[in-house]
């Protein structure tokens, strides 16, 4: 066990019943209580662990996990209310890559994952120091332990050998074992949550006697929101509040409430936290502002001390419609409509707005959960819940910060394979990274960070809470189109073309209609009208000619979707048509979604009554209907591509990578800009090509390079190098065709002269010929991981902007996507006759890229600019690479916040 793994923080986890447990390192400290863990087991399962019932094991393995740190050894310990509760080593013993675990876990509490949460916390600190594989000897009828190793989700072999099973596995993190993790995180996720959602008494501390404050709010709405279950208030100076029971203190209540809501002054809030989880208390929501750092420090551990699982501080409450409960712990200004949109935001305001917009629409609201400052239960907790509670069919998230982005990544992949998920991409107005040094990190900007953590984890991302609703109207009503091709409808022509032109803006496409489709339509509508796309059905088209005329459109093979722009005519109302009835009264639900337009409609959005039982969406503006299509269209098409696959690549070298690595950072403790050399050694481990170059110290060296390096032509470029030296270009230190020796010394001596004291030598490489000069690059963000960007390269990458992104590591899906998205791709697919690029290559150069930066915490950014595509290949023409003293995180380790 190294001191770098000793010195890391303990961590708080779920078991499988949703019960909170610390895992931590074993300390010399731990003796005492490490010898009785094994002194109170049973002789049979002392047996089972040490293969006989020896006392004297207890003291012998309380000696071996408490001895001085050393090399290749490790234990963890799992702590439930101060007591140990299970422990797991591993010892390599002398070896490098393998290493023999053990287990033990006490009397009791068996069959609570005790056991597999520490066995998944020693796999991830063995990865970390290069551990590859894990060996275990059991008895064959320790079934437990066996069942243990089966269900982990490794590559496991077995060998009986008499009486015991030699059992082996390795530690590769690949998707089995991350989705074997996944499940046993969401069961324990969604079995904490139950105190917190479905709570069978709840006790609001701060419900005063005089209206006003938020707690007697709260216990209002708890009151008069028909809560079934048990309900008291807290507070000293009343026995009854709003006719509610009440009592000077939680640890005063008859019974222990599942839930309390916390609603006092900041200072008080740690010391009701403490009070709660003394009595036994299961969730907390606090809604609560404007605490410090040391309450909230305590808040958060008395929180985890006592297994408490913690909605906020500074929210909005939380509410759960489910029939049979009717929990409404909120202040908004009325009870939620029951439905099934699953709603968490971390504003409050938003929060409102959302939920009235909701119940507004008739679509309602499963559960509700203002996350507040998100001390602990998080967006990615709401999801889980909301894939188990069978009844949501669609979530909303206003999230303005990530704890954990590719776990919730990962998460919101597999939720919205299932049911829509969108949010309102809060914060885009950050311009950028503002001290960004590099093309890449300047690229790298939060909304090009968030779009591609929503992008690649299929979430509908809108711009606004308004776009939000009109969007969950459409998901909500109709069924999703098969693609972009919209026919527009229309009683007045120019209500038509603003729909088309929003169509249009949109990204979706207005097909021509075939001469079968258009001699239809001419038999269905009256005389005038137009038949092109949009559709001028005039103002003399009678409902039943609508009806007709939509029928037959959402039946058109090359049709995905209708949209019919109507406005109120006189003619209409002589005839007594509703022209809405139209949409709305044709019996059956149409295979393809119908949208209105109605410009004179009063609100943003409406879900009209249809004759099947379902709804038909309506929009005051064309905009927001095209809006709501595109969204529509861009989840079918997520939904019907297949998951991608992170490929395994050839010729990668790994270890020598974390080698090349760790000399430098030796050698430059606090981080920097690798040097020419360096940056191509670590390029070549992963099989990134870089054109032929030679590095020159002297004028001398600079001709001998020169003339050793045949360029295009037999010209050379030369570019100064000086450590921190990133933009050549800007500096003028970068001279272009060179040809022969006396243009080569003369740009040396120039280059020499003008950085005197600086520079510290000259790059020369051949002169590239000619070809489509593309950016690729990676910025580690501290919060989302490893992002990987690609675009138009050369000197004004960062003035044109054409910049894709995707978070590593890249799938094969991912990497397609990178290459298609920038609106310079046309270049690069033999647009206008121009040769086309060599695609493989440059997907195996961006696989490469987010490899090494995948394998590499320490990698900060890289910056490939200008890279070369042509027909017979990809060349990287310039690199830089910064390396950072960074510690590696696993991502996916199952950990509280």
């Amino acid at each position: 066990m190294t001191d770098d793994l000793l010195d890391r923080p303990p961590v708080h986890a779920l078991l499988a019943d949703g019960t909170t447990v610390c895992i931590r390192s074993v300390l010399p400290g731990d003796h005492a209580q490490l010898q009785g863990f094994y002194e109170e087991m049973s002789p049979e399962n002392l047996r089972l662990r040490f293969f006989a019932a020896s006392r004297s094991s207890a003291a012998m393995a309380a000696d071996r996990a408490c001895a001085p740190v050393r090399p290749g050894y490790r234990a963890l310990l799992a702590e439930a209310d101060g007591r140990v509760i299970g422990l797991a080593e591993y010892d390599t013993g002398g070896g490098e890559d393998g290493a023999e675990i053990s287990i033990a876990v006490a009397d009791g509490l068996h069959h609570r994952g005790v056991g597999t949460l520490l066995v998944e916390h020693l796999v991830s600190a063995a990865r970390a120091e290069g551990i590859t594989t894990f060996t275990a000897d059991a008895l064959s009828e320790n079934h437990e332990v066996l069942r243990l190793f089966a269900d982990l989700g490794l590559r496991t072999s077995r060998r009986f050998e008499g009486p015991e099973v030699r059992w082996t596995a390795h530690l590769d993190q690949d998707d089995t074992y991350l989705s074997a993790v996944e499940a046993r995180g969401r069961s324990a996720d969604v079995a904490s949550l139950l105190p917190l959602l479905r709570p069978s008494v709840v006790a609001v501390v701060g419900a005063g006697r005089k209206p006003g404050s938020v707690g007697r709010a709260i216990l209002h709405h708890l009151h008069t929101g028909g809560f079934t279950r048990r309900l008291f208030a807290v507070n000293p100076s009343a026995s009854s509040v709003l006719g509610v029971p009440s009592y000077p203190s939680v640890a005063g209540l008859p019974t222990t409430p599942d839930l309390v809501i916390v609603a006092v002054p900041a200072a008080m809030v740690p010391a009701v936290a403490e009070e709660c989880g003394k009595a036994g208390v299961r969730a907390l929501v606090a809604v609560t502002a404007g605490l410090d750092h040391t309450q909230a420090r305590s808040l958060l551990s008395a929180c985890r001390t006592y297994g408490m699982r913690l909605v906020g501080p500074n929210c909005l409450g939380i509410s759960n419609t489910e029939p049979g409960l009717s929990l409404d712990a909120t202040f908004a200004a009325g009870h939620p409509r029951p439905g099934t949109a699953g709603v968490a935001v971390q504003s409050g305001g938003v929060g409102i707005a959302l939920l009235d917009g909701l119940s507004r629409l008739g679509i309602g609201v499963s559960s509700f959960a203002s996350l507040g400052d998100k001390y602990d239960v998080s967006g990615n907790d709401m999801l889980q819940w909301w894939e188990s509670d069978g009844r949501t069919d669609l979530a909303l998230l206003h999230l303005e910060s990530f704890g954990n982005p590719r776990a919730f990544s990962r998460t919101a992949r597999r939720v919205t394979r299932r049911i829509p998920v969108l949010t309102v991409d809060a914060g885009r107005t950050e311009a950028g990274r503002k001290a960004a040094a590099s093309h890449t990190a300047a690229a790298a900007t939060r909304t090009m960070t968030r779009g591609a953590l929503f992008t690649q984890a299929g979430i509908t991302a809108t711009r606004s809470v308004g776009e939000l609703l009109e969007t969950a109207a459409l998901l909500h009503s109709q069924p999703l189109p098969q693609g972009a091709r919209v026919a527009v409808v229309t009683n007045a022509g120019g209500a038509g073309v603003l729909t088309a032109d929003a169509c249009a803006e949109a990204g979706l496409t207005l097909p021509p209609f075939t001469a079968s489709t258009v001699d239809e339509l001419l038999g269905v509508l009256p005389d005038g009208a137009a038949i092109g796309n949009p559709v001028d059905a005039t103002a003399a088209v009678s409902e039943e000619q609508l009806t007709e005329c939509v029928n037959r459109l959402t039946r058109c093979p090359g049709i995905d979707a209708v949209v019919v722009s109507l406005v109120p005519t006189a003619l209409a109302e002589a005839t007594g048509d509703d022209l809405v009835r139209a949409l709305t009264g044709a019996p059956g639900r149409r295979a393809r979604p119908v949208l209105a337009v109605r410009l004179e409609q009063d609100l943003p959005v409406r879900l009209l009554p249809a004759a099947d039982s379902g709804t038909i969406p309506s929009y005051a503006e064309p905009q927001a209907a095209a809006r709501a299509l595109a969204h529509a269209a861009e989840r079918a098409a997520w939904l019907a591509r297949l998951p991608g696959v992170v490929p395994d690549l050839d010729g990668i070298e790994t270890e020598r990578a974390r080698t090349v690595v760790a000399d430098y950072l030796a050698a430059h403790p606090d981080g920097g800009w690798l040097d020419p050399r360096t940056c191509a050694d670590l390029l070549a481990c992963y099989g990134i090509p870089q054109i032929p170059w030679a590095w020159a110290e002297t004028e001398d060296a600079a001709a001998l390079a020169a003339d050793r390096l045949h360029g295009f032509d037999g010209r050379v470029v030369m570019k100064a190098h000086w450590p921190g030296l990133l933009h050549k270009s800007q500096q003028h230190a970068v001279h272009l065709d060179l040809r022969g020796d006396s243009q080569v010394r003369a740009a040396f001596r120039d280059l020499e002269t003008r950085f005197a004291g600086l520079m510290t030598g000259a790059v020369l490489q051949p002169l590239a010929g000619r070809g489509t000069e593309l950016f690729a690059g990676v910025v580690q963000d501290e919060v989302f991981g490893p992002l990987v960007l690609f675009g138009l390269g050369g000197t004004a990458t960062e003035v044109l902007a054409d910049h894709a992104a995707r978070l590593a590591p890249l799938t094969d899906r991912d990497v397609h996507e990178l290459i298609t998205s920038p609106r310079c791709a046309p270049l690069l697919l033999g647009a206008n006759g121009s040769p086309c690029a060599d695609l493989g290559e440059l997907e195996r150069l961006l696989l490469g890229l987010s490899r090494m930066a995948a394998d590499l915490p320490q990698l900060a950014e890289a910056d490939f600019n200008p890279v070369l595509a042509t027909p017979g290949g990809v060349t990287v023409l310039d690199a830089r690479v910064r390396l950072l003293p960074r510690r590696a995180r696993d991502p996916y380790l199952r950990r509280l916040r």
